[in-house]
């Protein structure tokens, strides 16, 4: 594809005109009021997604939390069974 001087020109101005446009959203976005705003939109839909998800939440840390006490009891096993049985026994050198 042959690109022209005109071309560039105009995709040039479209990504200035595109970089404008992105700073004047990100200066809207930083207003006090639109934050109050967009939160207050966005509660209900959070606070709802947070209700559906909250036993799944409360069921992973459980389950970890168990799976922590059995690595931790096996770890105790071992370390009974290795000392009880002296499999690596200490030589003089």
């Amino acid at each position: 594809m042959h690109l022209t001087r005109k071309k560039i020109l105009f995709f040039l101005f479209i990504v200035n005109m595109m970089d404008g446009i992105v700073d004047q959203c990100l200066e809207i976005l930083k207003r006090e009021d639109v934050k109050r705003e967009c939160i207050a939109f966005f509660k209900p839909a959070s606070d709802f997604i947070l209700f559906e998800i909250n036993p799944y939440i409360y069921l992973t840390v459980g389950l970890v939390f168990m799976i922590f006490i059995m690595i931790l009891a096996i770890l105790v096993i071992l370390i009974l069974v290795l000392r009880n049985k002296n499999i690596f026994p200490l030589r003089a050198l």
